[in-house]
Parts: C-alpha cells; structure tokens; sequence
C-alpha cells in the first residue's frame, strides 16, 4: 500500500498521513511524499499511489482550493476517511529571534500566524514554500531567515525553536481526507459533494439547497470555487451530516439532479477530531 502526502517529511500532511494509516490499519504501508497538492492528487490518479491524504479545510483560512479543485477533476477519486489535525506552529531557525528578518513558510501559514508576525517580527519580509517542512529545509543554517512550521520538522532539520505556538488562533485545525480510487461510499456519518447549476437565476442556489433543507440534512459546510469557464459561474462544494442514514441522501440527490448542469458525490466517510481526543 503506497500512500501519498503533502511532503517532505515532517509536515503535517505526514502527521495526518500517519494516523490514517493507523486508522484504516494499512499495515506496512509506505508514505510517498510528494510537491504541491496536485502531485498528491496525481499520484493517486495515476496509480502510483494505491492512496492520497490532502488538506481540504482549515479552521482560519478556509478550504484549501487545490484540493476543491482537484476533487472536481477527478471523477474516479472517492473520499474514504476524514481526520481532524490540531495544528501548531513554531518558529524555527538558527539564529536569534532579533536577528530574524526573512520568514519562510506554506501561505496558510503565514496566514495563520500574521498576528504574531505582525506583533514580533513586523519587518520581516514574508516568503512563500511549497510547504512548511520544505520552509524548514531552506532556512536550515542561515542565521537571518526562519520557519513556520511543526516542532517535528524543526527535530528533522536540527532548528532552534525561537518561538512557539505561534499561530493566531488556539483552536487552529485542519481537516484532511483520505481519497482512494474506485466507489464512492453513501453510507457514513459524513458526505461530501459537489455541483453546479444549469443557470445563474434568482433561486437557484435556493431550490438546490432546499432539496438537503427539507429532508433535514444538516449542512455542516458551504463553498463556492469558480468553474474557470466563465465569469460568475461557480461550483458549490457541500458537507453533509447523515444522522438517518443513506435513504435521505439518496433521495435528495435524485431531487437535486435536474437542477445541475454537473453534480459530483465524493462518498461518505467516517470522521475522527484529533482536537476533542
């Protein structure tokens, strides 16, 4: 079993890596790091990966658009297991604190922790990386620049930890997913999903939302990415909570049909919150 993640090692796509593993019991799988979420998702797709683990949501910044974006493309791709990372920063480096004028990290997460820049390190120039553990990588020796990113990839790359935690909000998580080829479950306690709509009418987000509204489906989340076709045309991505089982989904989704030009059912799942454990 070939797993691919976020990498390098030492992310936190390798730590929620870890736990799904452990969670689907893969015995002896092996983790395949990759750069850029679309390598993650193409590796799956592709096949050579048997399974992919992607950030699709965090608890400050919102969802991750390459991940929606992805999602939508590929069509063979199931949604099979969900797990909630709590997240923490450091601010890693080798040099002092005041010495620091270069920060490096993922965007989210100079996002995450632009209070605590703005607050400590308010002229430090702010450099995006393809993710946090290749932040700590590049600022590795250098006694002018540091990294946002975990304890665990600081211990990789042998940095001091000048600060931590770091991040603006003390609740700050991220779901990841785990996807698989092949079916796309109706069965779980969670469903995720995505459609657009034949036309941009007044309503017409309405009477498709309607069709989850009166079966008492909860909508736990709601997002809109642009189509890339043309302008103020979206694709809405929803999480659904199916407390009665799949009867109610399965009868929403036959309502909702003829409204969408494409709907897309990325499978039911299971859902473990690391941050209430």
């Amino acid at each position: 079993m070939r797993v691919a993640y976020l990498g390098p090692v030492g992310t936190y796509g390798e730590q929620a890596a870890r736990h799904l593993v452990e969670l689907e019991a893969l015995v002896g799988a092996e983790l395949l790091p990759q750069l850029g979420i679309r390598a993650v998702v193409q590796a799956l797709a592709c096949g050579r990966a048997d399974a992919a683990v992607v950030p699709v949501e965090n608890s400050v910044e919102g969802g991750v658009t390459a991940c929606m974006d992805a999602l939508w493309e590929h069509g063979d791709l199931a949604v099979t297991r969900a797990l909630v990372l709590p997240i923490r920063h450091a601010l890693l480096g080798s040099g002092p604190l005041e010495g620091i004028s270069e920060v490096l990290s993922h965007p989210q997460a100079l996002a995450q922790c632009s209070q605590w820049l703005g607050d400590n390190l308010p002229n430090a120039l702010q450099l995006p990386t393809s993710s946090t553990a290749d932040a700590a990588r590049m600022v590795a020796g250098s006694r002018f620049r540091a990294a946002i990113a975990s304890q665990q990839a600081g211990q990789e790359h042998h940095l001091q930890e000048l600060a931590y935690p770091i991040n603006d909000a003390v609740g700050n998580c991220t779901r990841f997913l785990m996807l698989r080829r092949g079916e796309r479950s109706h069965e779980g306690p969670l469903v995720s999903l995505a459609f657009s709509l034949h036309s941009n009418q007044p309503g017409a987000l309405l009477d498709a939302l309607g069709c989850f509204a009166h079966r008492g489906l909860n909508m736990s989340r709601i997002e809109s990415r642009p189509s890339k076709r043309e302008m103020g045309e979206y694709i809405f991505f929803v999480d659904l909570e199916l407390t009665e089982g799949s009867q109610p989904l399965d009868a929403a989704l036959e309502e909702l049909g003829p409204f969408c030009e494409h709907l897309a059912l990325f499978g039911a799942y299971p859902i473990t919150n690391l941050a209430q454990l």
